[in-house]
């Protein structure tokens, strides 16, 4: 690992006090001698199981086994639990039982409650003091069919016009809010295998350092005192050696009967199972992240399936990533990443927030972190920097319209290249981070796909576009599909790859690059070479970049984590310009993707095509990938083309594309001409207000000087935070 600079040195030490007092104690490093006196709680719906796994799993630890129902209830009350129902009533019951459970005691035990304990708080918080709750979530086709089979009659609520799959919903809700750990159970898996699954679930639980990160500029050889956890790697944002921050074990994998069961569920279900997966719950525990993600993708979606899939012509499907309120793909990691952000704020020092943006980046940070309430946003700023004609006039009308308090954007006078090269310099060795920290008490961090936290929950929706073809009968779970992606930064490719990891059967990944073409030379060649390469403003500009930050975590992964290789070639970039990296290399990235590119011609051309074919309207980002998808893809499997951005953000490429005539200067006018002339997805109506209070603003353009951008990132500081005296 490298030097910590002061600001992070200072959160590490906070960070590990705080830790030392909340992290769980490992306690079920071996058998019963180890637990510490702590016990094992199987939750769930009646005929989940919980009592045969529960032997199972007491059985392989060599733990006593308690089921409540036989042991508990039953010994209290003498009498069998299903003639205790029948003679007080469901209501009554439920409130007997839970006094019985909160008289229980047990310590070193692998515990299976009733599938109504958790509808009792008073019980389930006494008994979550006893241990560690683990939801077995069966299948509920699964449920239904035991049950039937076992003829139950003592299940509360269990009466006429009731149907099972009614109960089970509402009981759903409590188990939610109980769990500690979750078990995904696939359809027809034995009680053997759910017992395993437990057994690992626990270990994963207890076993925290198996879950840290690595730089990709690391050897992976960090001591125990070094390693970097979730929480460091959301707050720190770039890692300290100047790499990029990736899970030293890579992705978890999920196999074919756990990806079944994601098909009929929501975003927001898809998206809570994948990252609880993703995230060690000592860092964020499941009813916190439940609560984050279904607050990221709530009422401010426009569509209630928030990333939905729709048929565009042949075998080419679109993924329509904006309908959140900034109208782009980032609004899917940043109405989240916000919130884990807050979560894992140490509670000392303000927070910076540095943001470089070619377009949508910028409003979709500010849109995220405006969100936060409480302590959290008082002591956390943001500060967008984007190239004044480097981004489309409504994306400039959206960053401007925070003009105020601590999350506002400053326009440069150059390209988004420097605005990042700027970023980064911050980050590095100029010591502007410790002057930070010491005379205001403020540390710096990024919400670019740089951090973590960002691009994590990208991978939800490239899951997720996959489980909905499902769905719809468009292929069968195993059936492969290619995606093709706009990219500058990588950031969605490189989350499209994770979500290749993770099992979701992606054939290849399509890279879309525009006339800039960086990605695709790249990928083709295995040169990297921006030695007299000019930015060329183009029609798509959200992804006008040539220095492409998320290929280093690509070449980390496909070189098979070689961190000394990726540090000599992003060095040598760096200093020269330039790296070619080595052939066998060069192979295995060919094998994960392919790349292509567009002219500016051939993307007003395939606007003007789909319209006139199927009446839908792309934005410009949309044709790049939808032209690169048809020249690459031999339409043997489905792909999904990422439409990243509505089309109103660049509203004068679309009319130009349809060839529409007698066009307003006003950008919010250009929106609702073009709205009312083309048929297509309404834009988000958050927006529409935002445009309307910017448009009557103004804006200052500052020098495309280091300096000047160093003395911005002061005047927010003094003008949001105290300073530390």
């Amino acid at each position: 690992m490298g030097l910590m600079n002061a600001g992070q040195l200072a959160v590490r030490a906070v960070r590990c006090y705080q830790t030392a007092f909340t992290t769980p104690k490992s306690w079920l490093s071996t058998k019963a001698s180890q637990l510490g006196g702590k016990n094992i709680l199987l939750m769930g719906p009646p005929g989940a199981g919980k009592t045969t796994v529960g032997k199972v799993v007491a059985h392989r630890l060599g733990l006593p086994a308690i089921d409540v129902d036989d042991d508990v209830l039953e010994m209290t009350w003498k009498m069998p639990v299903a003639a205790k129902l029948a003679s007080i009533g469901g209501e009554r019951f439920l409130e007997e039982e839970g006094r019985a459970l909160c008289n229980f005691s047990a310590s070193g035990c692998v515990v299976s409650l009733t599938g109504s304990n958790p509808l009792h708080a008073a019980a389930m918080r006494h008994v979550k003091e006893s241990g560690l709750v683990v939801y077995l979530d069966v299948d509920s086709d699964d449920i239904v069919r035991r049950l039937a089979g076992m003829k139950v009659n003592r299940i509360v609520g269990q009466e006429a016009g009731v149907s099972m799959r009614d109960i089970l919903l509402h009981r759903k809700q409590f188990y939610e809010k109980w769990v500690d750990v979750r078990v995904l159970c696939g359809e027809g898996e034995t009680v053997e295998e759910v017992a395993e699954k437990v057994l690992k679930a626990v270990k994963r639980y207890q076993n925290h350092s198996g879950e840290s990160y690595m730089s990709t500029r690391s050897d992976g050889g960090e001591s125990s005192n070094q390693r970097t956890y979730f929480s460091d790697v959301v707050i720190e944002g770039l890692a300290t050696d100047g790499g990029l921050y990736v899970p030293k074990n890579g992705f978890p994998n999920m196999d074919a009967r756990e990806w079944r069961r994601l098909v009929d569920m929501s975003y927001p279900e898809r998206a809570l199972i994948l990252l609880e997966k993703c995230i060690h719950p000592s860092e964020v525990s499941a009813s916190d992240l439940r609560e984050m993600i279904f607050k990221a993708y709530g009422c401010n979606f426009s569509s209630e399936k928030v990333a939905p899939v729709r048929h565009l012509m042949n075998n080419q499907y679109l993924l329509e990533l904006f309908h959140g309120p900034t109208a782009s793909f980032k609004d899917l990691a940043l109405q989240l990443m916000p919130q884990l952000f807050a979560h894992c704020l140490p509670s000392v020092c303000n927070y910076l927030i540095l943001v470089a943006t070619s377009g949508d980046t910028g409003s979709a940070v500010l849109s995220g972190f405006n969100e936060l309430a409480g302590a959290e946003r008082h002591r956390t700023g943001v500060l967008v920097f984007f190239p004044e004609d480097g981004v489309s006039e409504i994306q400039k009308l959206q960053m401007t319209s925070y003009g105020e308090g601590n999350v506002r954007a400053v326009s440069v006078a150059s390209d988004f290249d420097f605005c990042q090269r700027s970023i980064k310099r911050m980050f590095g060795g100029s010591g502007l981070t410790g002057h930070l920290a010491v005379e205001y008490g403020t540390v710096l961090s990024t919400a670019n796909s740089i951090n973590w936290a960002r691009l994590l929950p990208q991978v939800v929706y490239h899951c997720s576009s996959y489980l909905d073809l499902c769905r719809d009968g468009v292929i069968k779970f195993g059936e492969p599909i290619d995606v093709c992606i706009p990219t500058g930064n990588f950031g969605n490719a490189m989350s499209a790859v994770y979500a290749k990891q993770m099992g979701v059967p992606i054939r290849r990944v399509i890279c879309a690059s525009n006339h800039n073409r960086i990605i695709s030379d790249f990928i083709t060649t295995g040169e990297y070479d921006l030695r007299g390469r000019p930015l060329m403003p183009s029609l798509s500009p959200a992804i006008d970049i040539l220095k492409s930050s998320n290929l280093e975590r690509f070449i980390h992964q496909v070189s098979h984590g070689d961190g000394h290789l990726v540090r000599e070639l992003f060095s040598r970039l760096d200093a020269q310009q330039h790296f070619q990296v080595p052939e066998p290399l060069l192979s295995r990235m060919q094998q994960e993707v392919q790349a292509g590119w567009c002219s500016e011609d051939d993307c007003l051309a395939a606007v003007r095509s789909v319209h006139a074919q199927t009446g839908y309207v792309m934005d410009t980002h949309t044709a790049v990938a939808k032209v690169v998808a048809d020249r690459l893809q031999d339409g043997s499997c489905p792909v999904v083309i990422c439409s990243t951005a509505h089309y109103g953000k660049f509203a004068p490429a679309v009319f130009k594309a349809l060839q529409i005539q007698n066009i307003p200067e006003d950008p919010v006018e250009q929106l609702r001409t073009l709205a009312a002339t083309a048929a297509g997805p309404d834009i988000h109506g958050d927006m529409m207000k935002r445009l309307l209070e910017s448009s009557r603003r103004g804006h200052t353009v500052c020098e495309a000087k280091y300096s000047v951008l160093v003395e911005e990132v002061e005047a927010m500081i003094q003008d949001s935070f105290l300073k530390v005296m």
